[in-house]
C-alpha cells in the first residue's frame, strides 16, 4: 500500500515544532548562563564591600580619614 504524501500543513507544523524545541533549548541554556553570571557577580560585590571597609580602616589608623 502507497504511503499518502504528508499535507503541507502537518510538514509545515513539524518543522516548526522542531525550531521551537531547539530555542527552548537555547533559553534554558541562556538562563543557566545568566545564572551563573549573577552569582559570579554578587560574590565580586561583596569582595569589592570587603575590600572598601578595609580600606576606610586602614584610612582611620593612618589618620588620612576623619573618625566618626
Amino acid at each position: 500500500m502507497p504511503k499518502e504524501p504528508d499535507n503541507i500543513v502537518r510538514v509545515f507544523l513539524r518543522r516548526l515544532d522542531e525550531k521551537m524545541d531547539r530555542l527552548i533549548s537555547d533559553v534554558q541554556d541562556l538562563k543557566q548562563r545568566m545564572t551563573a553570571v549573577e552569582v559570579q557577580l554578587a560574590g565580586q560585590s561583596g569582595r569589592i564591600d570587603r575590600i572598601e571597609l578595609r580600606l576606610d580602616r586602614i584610612e582611620r589608623r593612618l589618620e588620612l580619614a576623619p573618625t566618626t
